[in-house]
């Protein structure tokens, strides 16, 4: 397989180096300390933030986190959390947070076979897939607006994840957080304002943990994977924790078959006044024989949707490799005031068929005669660091919890495309095309620098019954773009400051939070370059979504609810004046009302269940020359719905049955409302059964069915602004068996 070129950016090869030594460091430090770890530790009690607060979610101990302390304990059931990491205000209990949020353990993805992150969002009824399953970049839409890849966090640092699939083997919690979060986590890379994904990275639990299992997906797919956690004798102040998989075969696209390697460490230190911890990782998936396609309609004459194991680009092939390494350090002052700091480097590597997969302007017989394709080659080296207090200070009876926080994202991205020449082809029976050549080289395209200042303010009045957060961000944003001679041709520069107030009010006790929010997202602004225009170069500065938000939540000990009442507004550029010679604006609008329910736990005993409904109206506000105002948004369906159960059954101890139902109601495709594809539903349905064998070893063998029976159908749309259409998953199969050693 070929390599990236030595010709880039003196930048890539400094970040290279700085990854290849930390992981490679990593890596030898944990063999040498997995001798002097032994197999029995001292409990101790710790909490991983300064800041963290007594939980008001009823807990429940759930064996499979091996003793983590570093993450909030598992609501019941174990599918959730009972909180979540909100930013840079950490872990905070899920009736304490005024915004809508749900932490997936790492039980419900060992229970799904999640492999990728898109596996556990489906979960979650507020959050759509907008590419093609098996596609490979996992992209999602949150309360109606795009989420991209690039907007995932890890440990509320961007820049960080693995781009491509991300897998969660090596992630304790993936949490949803819904809603522009600029306040508490900075602006997004790719300026999504619907919400953010954090991931949280496991780290060794209390009890010694070795986890081995191998697995079987349809069409022959083969793999295995290795979890080792360990702490240090005495007082179990350090950890190591490894996870490795591999896995290789065929896939539910006819021809395709993939391969998946993943690496990674972690090592962390508690002391009394120090926590600090590594994270590294190693992530390479490649793909032959085909990829996954997107679908670009010509007419509002949509044909039927085709069988999503029809290869549509039968010669693709592609390979993509991310590492990283990520260091944190949290130093307790003294009783009132700690300090953190993290700084994090992530290096991504890809080339062949990566984007561009799309079937262009078919007929309603599903024909197209100008699909193309293109051979790509790129990097991305991103370098994140953050720095900054905390303080919990009272005012007479007023409590404080203070943060200060400087962020900084410094990005390098390289590119090349070469495009195929047009050819005809049908989505029913595909030509096999020749394919544009893969470039050999990757020039440097762009600089991008995001740095911010931020400051919050949590005020806690009347025995903690009324929690109010008020704080403010200044974000600026720098951009450099570059030719392929390397000459720069562009340039942004932008600094905007966005506010934020939410409080949560318990007037009842502490089981019933009612909690309202007005906080501001980020996108980067547009630059003019229709030559045609007025203002031809004309740069916006950051646009700033508004979110106005109410909700409630309720905890019944077993049972958990959450409703929200929200609006979203983003600004979008639009063009007025004279159509030969234009005048581009920044007073375009996109609204999305919503109201949302969430819900998780146990409704009866040995009867877990977890979903929700989302009922939406995405509305065009404001267009150019008001063409489109008031039509329905693209990509915003009225009705998104989720309902998964498990079920123990009675008399057969160790048996688990489960099912889930997920169901969106039509939507459109374009901004005119004339291309609109048919709402969906697919049923999925698992089973799991636990033993003990030999010396009382666990063993747990899984079978789970997405897409039960097999419907073909498109799910939604590839962006807002696009109308492409992506498919929905084949029938896939997947059984395993996991042992604990």
């Amino acid at each position: 397989m070929a390599h990236p070129p030595a010709s880039k950016h003196f930048f890539n090869e400094t970040a290279r180096g700085a990854v290849s030594l930390a992981v490679q460091s990593m890596f030898i430090g944990l063999a040498v300390g997995s001798l002097a770890f032994p197999q029995t530790v001292r409990a101790q009690e710790h909490s991983g933030d300064a800041g963290s607060r007594e939980t008001v979610l009823t807990p429940v101990t759930v064996t499979d986190t091996a003793g983590v302390s570093n993450v909030p304990a598992p609501y019941a059931g174990g599918q959730v959390a009972t909180g979540a990491a909100i930013g840079i205000l950490g872990n905070q209990d899920v009736l304490d947070t005024p915004f809508n949020v749900t932490s997936y353990t790492a039980e419900l993805m060992q229970d799904q076979q999640a492999r990728s992150i898109a596996d556990v969002v489906a979960n979650d009824p507020s959050v759509r897939f907008t590419t093609s399953n098996g596609h490979a970049y996992e992209n999602f839409r949150v309360r109606g607006f795009d989420v991209n890849q690039s907007d995932v966090s890890i440990n509320g640092m961007f820049g960080m994840a693995p781009t491509g699939h991300v897998p969660v083997e090596i992630f304790e919690r993936v949490e949803v957080l819904k809603g522009p979060s600029a306040l508490f986590s900075g602006m997004a890379p790719g300026g999504g304002v619907g919400g953010v994904v954090n991931l949280v990275p496991k780290r060794a639990g209390e009890t010694p943990l070795t986890r081995a299992s191998v697995g079987y997906q349809s069409a022959g797919q083969y793999g295995a994977s290795l979890d080792v956690g360990r702490r240090s004798s005495g007082n179990g102040s350090l950890g190591a924790r490894v996870n490795a998989a591999f896995s290789d075969g065929g896939t539910e696209l006819d021809g395709q078959t993939k391969t998946r390697e993943l690496l990674s460490a972690a090592l962390d230190y508690r002391g009394n006044a120090l926590t600090a911890s590594v994270d590294a990782y190693h992530v390479k998936e490649s793909f032959r024989g085909g990829t996954p396609a997107m679908f670009w309609f010509s007419s509002s004459a949509i044909p039927a949707a085709p069988n999503p194991a029809t290869n549509q680009f039968k010669a693709g092939y592609g390979t993509l490799e991310s590492n990283a390494a990520i260091v944190r350090a949290d130093y307790a002052i003294n009783r009132t005031l700690s300090a953190f700091a993290s700084v994090g480097v992530m290096n991504h590597d890809y080339w062949g068929f990566i984007n561009g997969t799309h079937v262009r302007n078919i007929n309603a017989a599903g024909t197209s005669t100008t699909t193309t394709t293109s051979g790509q080659r790129g990097y991305n080296n991103n370098v994140a660091s953050e720095a900054g207090l905390r303080a919990r200070v009272a005012t007479g009876s007023v409590s404080h919890e203070l943060v200060l926080q400087a962020s900084n994202l410094d990005q390098v991205a390289g590119s090349s495309v070469n495009t195929s020449a047009a050819f005809t082809t049908n989505i029913y029976d595909p030509a096999n095309p020749v394919m544009a050549a893969v470039p050999t080289a990757a020039p440097k395209t762009s600089e991008t620098g995001l740095s911010s200042l931020a400051l919050v303010d949590t005020l806690s009045f009347y025995e903690d019954k009324i929690r109010l957060t008020l704080g403010a961000r200044n974000q600026t944003v720098k951009t450099t773009n570059y030719n392929t001679s390397g000459a720069a041709t562009s340039t942004y520069d932008k600094t905007v400051t966005t506010p934020a107030v939410a409080i949560v009010v318990k007037p009842w006790g502490p089981s019933l939070s009612l909690y309202a929010n007005y906080v501001e997202g980020l996108s980067k602004g547009d630059t003019v370059t229709n030559t045609a225009a007025t203002n031809y170069g004309k740069v916006f500065a950051p646009y700033q979504t508004e979110q106005k938000e109410v909700g409630v939540k309720w905890n019944a000990g077993v049972l958990a609810n959450t409703a929200s009442l929200f609006e979203i507004n983003k600004p979008t550029l639009v063009t007025i004046g004279n159509s030969a010679n234009p005048t581009y604006t920044d007073g375009g609008e996109k609204r999305v009302r919503g109201l949302e329910w969430n819900t998780f736990g146990e409704i009866a005993r040995n009867v877990r269940l977890l979903g929700g409904a989302t009922y939406s109206q995405g509305v065009q506000t404001k267009t150019a020359y008001g063409q489109n105002d008031g039509k329905v948004a693209i990509g915003v369906p009225r009705w998104q719905g989720n309902i998964g159960s498990e079920w123990d059954i009675p008399g057969v101890a160790g048996l688990t049955l489960s099912g889930r139902v997920i169901a969106t109601s039509s939507q459109y495709l374009d901004s005119a409302n004339t291309q609109r594809i048919p709402g969906w539903a697919q049923l999925d349905v698992g089973a799991r059964y636990t033993d003990r064998i030999g010396d009382g070893r666990k063993v747990v063998y899984r079978l789970n069915v997405v897409n039960l029976f097999n419907r073909y159908y498109y799910a939604g749309s590839f962006s807002d602004s696009t109308p492409i259409a992506t498919l929905g998953q084949a029938r896939t199969v997947m059984a395993s068996a996991t042992m604990d050693f």
